[in-house]
Parts: C-alpha cells; sequence; structure tokens
C-alpha cells in the first residue's frame, strides 16, 4: 500500500508543471516575446493585454465589460496571471484586435506539446491519433459591431 502511493505522489510531482501556475507563467514568458506594434512606450505592455485576453476566456467572464469590473480585484489577477497592468475592455480591444495570431502561435504550441508530453491528452485521444477538443472560445464571445480583419468571421449558410 506504501509503495502505491510512493508511486502515485511521484506521478504527481512529476507532473506539477502540469498545473496552472506554470502554465501560466509559461504562456506569460511567450507573450513578452510577441511583438509591440505600437509605438512610443504603451502604458499597457502587450504581455499584460495578451495575459488579459487569456484570463477572460479562463475566467469565463461573461463580457470584457465584466472582466473590467474583475479588474477590481487586481491582485488576483497579478498573482495568477502574471498582470501588471490590466487593461480596461476598451483597451484591450484596441491592443488586441491588431496582434498578428501568428504571433502567439507559438504560446500554444508551447502549451499544448507540454500537454503532450505529460500525457494529459492521451485521455481525448479520439480517431486515429487525433484530439478531440476545443480550445478557442469561438462562439463564446461574438459581436455583429465588433470585429477586425484578424478575427474569425462567424457566417450562417
Amino acid at each position: 500500500m506504501k509503495h502505491q502511493s510512493q508511486q502515485k505522489k511521484g506521478r504527481l510531482a512529476s507532473r506539477k508543471y502540469l498545473s496552472a501556475d506554470p502554465l501560466f507563467e509559461g504562456l506569460h514568458k511567450d507573450f513578452l516575446g510577441v511583438s509591440d506594434y505600437r509605438e512610443g512606450n504603451p502604458e499597457i505592455s502587450m504581455a499584460d493585454a495578451l495575459m488579459s485576453g487569456f484570463a477572460v476566456f479562463s475566467l469565463k467572464d461573461p463580457s470584457l465589460l465584466a472582466f473590467d469590473k474583475r479588474r477590481q480585484a487586481a491582485e488576483n489577477l497579478e498573482s495568477i496571471y502574471h498582470v501588471e497592468s490590466i487593461p480596461c475592455d476598451s483597451q484591450m480591444r484596441t491592443i488586441l484586435d491588431e496582434v498578428d495570431p501568428v504571433e502567439i502561435r507559438p504560446a500554444y504550441k508551447n502549451i499544448f506539446s507540454k500537454l503532450q508530453r505529460g500525457k494529459a491528452l492521451e485521455r481525448l485521444a479520439f480517431f486515429q491519433g487525433c484530439y478531440l477538443l476545443s480550445l478557442d472560445g469561438t462562439g463564446y464571445f461574438s459581436s455583429k459591431k465588433i470585429f477586425s480583419d484578424n478575427c474569425l468571421q462567424k457566417v450562417n449558410n
């Protein structure tokens, strides 16, 4: 019995890198490498804007305005998401609308590869070794008024 519990404890310890804290920290580091297209010395860093956008989805806020209200509890966003300056909803839209999606692909790939190496995705294997999962949040937030060329466009036929 003791041996089984030690084995289980060892597996858990070796997979701590798959918990939210190290994954969010890695995501923040990846976002530090995203180019900032804005001129001058912006008040909100690109990494902070991207992490705030990620926080909106991971916290499942129903809107950017709801997330904006959460800014008042900023210490949680700072400690969990590593955000120093939290953009308001309009700042976040303005900053993130112009980010080239290709720039954030490495962050996605890094998290995905960690989950694969840690075998966290094995139970999601569906057909011919492919995974069945939805990670992009499409359909969760949509607007008929706010859009950019970088946004996914939903077309109903």
